[in-house]
């Protein structure tokens, strides 16, 4: 995945906002704890680039083991009835579970590591192309991530036109209540 992460950050957190997770925190904050979390896992990029100089496949870094993550969610359920905060550390760990299952569709996830060192990924992107990234925007799991950055448009713009609405006093088939 290449620009789905975000938007499919976005739609996981606004359904568990809608979901009651706004009683955790504001849900302006919840959203900011999801995307990171959908992102999170990428950051180790910077390591990839500037450390390690490309020697090692990114994915197979810590931050892209899915025990990394699913640890982080456990640890945000198990204190969830106690602190109202480790709330938002469950759905930064959703988030960057998300991005693994994300990427998992053409890119090879280590899903047993650190047990097994062995990737897995549904499908392969065939190496047609110069430069590397093309082979990915000219695959079909491309209309993939279309798709989903699509839907978080939509979903976007219907959040936005909903607020406005309800910062104009309601719908306009209802009378206003006069002082």
């Amino acid at each position: 995945m290449f620009i789905a992460h975000l938007p499919a950050g976005y739609l996981l957190t606004r359904f568990l906002i809608g979901r009651g997770w706004h009683r955790a925190a504001p849900p302006g904050v919840a959203l900011v704890v999801g995307l990171a979390g959908a992102l999170a896992p990428d950051l180790d990029l910077f390591y990839f680039y500037f450390v390690d100089h490309r020697q090692t496949h990114h994915h197979h870094y810590w931050s892209h083991w899915p025990v990394a993550w699913l640890a982080v969610a456990v640890a945000g359920a198990a204190l969830a009835r106690r602190h109202n905060g480790a709330a938002l550390l469950l759905l930064f760990g959703l988030g960057g579970f998300a991005h693994l299952l994300l990427d998992t569709l053409v890119g090879d996830i280590w899903w047993l590591a650190p047990l097994v060192d062995r990737p897995f990924a549904l499908f392969t992107v065939p190496a047609r192309w110069r430069p590397w990234w093309l082979n990915f925007v000219l695959h079909w799991s491309f209309a993939v991530e279309l798709v989903l950055c699509a839907w978080a448009l939509w979903k976007w713009r219907r959040g936005k036109e909903a607020r406005a609405k309800e910062q104009k006093g309601g719908c306009r088939d209802q009378p206003r209540k006069s002082l």
